[in-house]
């Protein structure tokens, strides 16, 4: 039996409790073993964080606190608590991938820290600065073909471009688009105070986050282009937090290039939920955005939103878990890039073998 692939996590905030739990709550884990996690904070505030979650709940399984590290269900994880990338021996450690899920660093320069401190691979759970940041940015279901192992800076892009590529693609294939709007509604995160306080540069941002609605900047509409080339210089984009804790939505304004009716629309996108369940729904069901609170897929169309304003301008409205959905696509491309390269331990055995 081959050896589990060895990850780490470098941020252990939302994202990298969720992927954590992600893995524990698949039928992937005999296959992936997180051995490390590196968080700044406190032992004792990632255990008990480990173990609730607000939002998600209980965690369905055994936590227990070591003196250096974490234990779930008898596995041992070794956590240290640096804060750059070269305090952490990442070689020592004998890893096949760094999901960094701190979201601090994006361009190359950064990111090549962890390469020289001896990290193999990283996968970024966040865009990179720019395309020529990173190797290859992954939207699991659109381009996952395209990996082919010898990538060692990957991204697995934001959870609005998961959620709204694979969407926007259906469209252009079938009806083509000559432009769209995209409206984000998104729930509160990190980089918010619960009250007024000073910390952002971005002013609207030092605003409550729980008791208003605050837009905020987005860069949907680049992450979009780099997937769709055909629809470069044709997207625009905003993004509104709101006041709630998790599951967002993106409000879809398209102009077709042919006619089009909401009813062949919603069948499209149905039919495209049936070819790729685990990644895309669809459901005409009169929602309520907690109805999706821990729901794996990227997105789920809500069917009982679209609509036709004349013959081509059309509006379909998706629903996503912005914590869950995407943990489960960063486990989705753990294991696609992991299956294109050997463990150290297999290259290892095969120079021994090429040597004598």
């Amino acid at each position: 039996m081959p050896h589990p692939i060895r990850l780490a996590i470098n941020g252990y905030g939302r994202i990298g409790r969720c992927f954590l739990r992600a893995l524990h709550e698949s039928p992937l884990r005999a296959s992936f073993q997180v051995v490390a996690i590196n968080e700044p904070a406190d032992l004792d505030s990632m255990a008990y964080l480990t173990r609730f979650d607000s939002t998600h709940g209980i965690f369905p399984g055994e936590v227990r606190q070591l003196d250096q590290g974490l234990e779930i269900d008898g596995a041992p994880i070794r956590v240290s608590h640096a804060r750059n990338p070269e305090e952490v021996d990442w070689a020592a450690l004998d890893i096949d991938i760094l999901v960094e899920c701190s979201g601090q660093y994006g361009k190359r320069s950064e990111l090549e820290r962890f390469l020289a401190a001896g990290c193999p691979r990283l996968l970024l759970s966040h865009p990179g600065r720019s395309a020529q940041d990173i190797d290859f940015t992954l939207i699991y279901g659109i381009n996952d073909g395209e990996l082919t192992g010898r990538e060692r800076l990957v991204s697995n892009a934001s959870c609005t471009t998961n959620a709204v590529v694979p969407v926007l693609d259906q469209l252009h294939r079938a009806f083509g688009v000559e432009h769209a709007f995209l409206s984000t509604l998104h729930s509160v995160m990190n980089d918010q105070p619960l009250i007024d306080g000073y910390h952002h540069s971005d002013l609207r941002r030092t605003r409550s986050a729980m008791q208003s609605i605050v837009p905020v900047a987005t860069g949907l509409a680049q992450g979009v282009e780099r997937f769709l080339p055909a629809l470069a210089g044709k997207v625009q984009a905003k993004a509104i937090r709101v006041p709630t804790l998790n599951v967002s939505a993106i409000d879809i304004m398209v102009q077709l290039s042919r006619d089009a009716s909401g009813a062949e629309l919603n069948a499209l996108l149905r039919a495209a939920a049936q070819r790729q369940p685990r990644l895309q729904a669809y459901s005409d069901a009169p929602h309520a955005s907690v109805d999706f609170n821990h729901d794996p897929h990227s997105v789920i169309v809500d069917g009982s939103q679209t609509r036709m304003n004349g013959p081509r301008l059309a509006n379909v409205f998706v629903w996503f878990d912005n914590e869950w959905g995407f943990a489960c696509r960063l486990l989705d491309a753990v294991q696609a890039w992991s299956a294109l390269f050997a463990s150290p331990a297999e290259e290892l055995a095969a120079a021994v073998s090429r040597h004598g």
